[in-house]
């Protein structure tokens, strides 16, 4: 698992401020307004958006704005158009991040993430050079607090997920695209899933330091604020001293 899954899964234990909270809610009505012009607007048919729709309830998005998001893209008619970009390039000390977006305007869109990547002393590549990095999986995390770990990694396995790790607090579970929902749906049998979602999981991961983790780290949450971006995937791994002082500071 990623680093930065880990930060993520982190900042999930912790919660996220208000002003957070608010633009979160902003990039998850965006994703369902997507899927809704992608695939129409029946979750039942749309994996996409009931996917959307599974990840706006998993960060307590209120109903009325999930269901007026599906309204909005069910009826709009002359707004801008959202396009999907992926952007690719490298952090501080060498780090691969993929950051995919969802933007109206994409020349705005690469100006401001050629800006971050330059600030933090990295660079933006050619498309190609880091995606190959990555696998797309399905990735559920549960809260292991009250729970058999043993137990609960072996109802996922049974159900049909491709590997499960602990962490310290959690446990990680991957699987492949298609059998999300269906190993999601086991293992909340047993506890309810803190989040459950489509990631782009890196085949490796490089281990840092904790200055240049640090270094990396910023990087990844300043491209993570971004209106635009949705989401932000890169291939560091902290170590649990560094893990320890970034659970400090959520």
């Amino acid at each position: 698992m990623s680093g930065h899954s880990k930060w993520s899964s982190i900042k999930h234990q912790k919660g996220v401020t208000d002003a957070r909270r608010g633009q979160l809610f902003t990039k998850l009505t965006r994703e369902i307004i997507v899927a809704v012009h992608e695939a129409g607007a029946n979750p039942e048919s749309n994996f996409r958006l009931r996917m959307a729709i599974q990840k706006a309830r998993d960060n307590n998005m209120p109903l009325e704005n999930i269901e007026r998001a599906v309204k909005r893209a069910s009826g709009e008619a002359g707004g801008a158009s959202l396009a999907e970009v992926t952007l690719e390039g490298y952090g501080p000390n060498g780090v691969a991040v993929l950051v995919e977006a969802l933007t109206d305007n994409r020349n705005r869109t690469l100006q401001e993430v050629r800006s971050l990547f330059s600030r933090h002393g990295g660079s933006l590549s050619e498309s190609g050079s880091v995606a190959w990095l990555f696998e797309i999986k399905g990735v559920i995390t549960i809260e292991t607090d009250g729970v058999d770990v043993e137990e609960l990694a072996l109802l996922a396995i049974d159900a049909g997920a491709e590997d499960v790790k602990v962490e310290k607090g959690y446990l990680e579970v991957y699987t492949t695209p298609q059998n999300l929902e269906t190993v999601r749906q086991a293992v909340e049998k047993m506890k309810p899933a803190v989040s459950a979602e489509i990631c782009r999981v890196p085949k490796s991961t490089v281990g840092l330091e904790e200055k240049q983790a640090l270094q990396a780290l910023k990087l990844l949450d300043h491209l993570e604020e971004l209106d635009d971006v949705q989401r932000v995937s890169a291939n560091v791994d902290f170590s649990e001293a560094v893990l320890e002082k970034l659970r400090a500071q959520a």
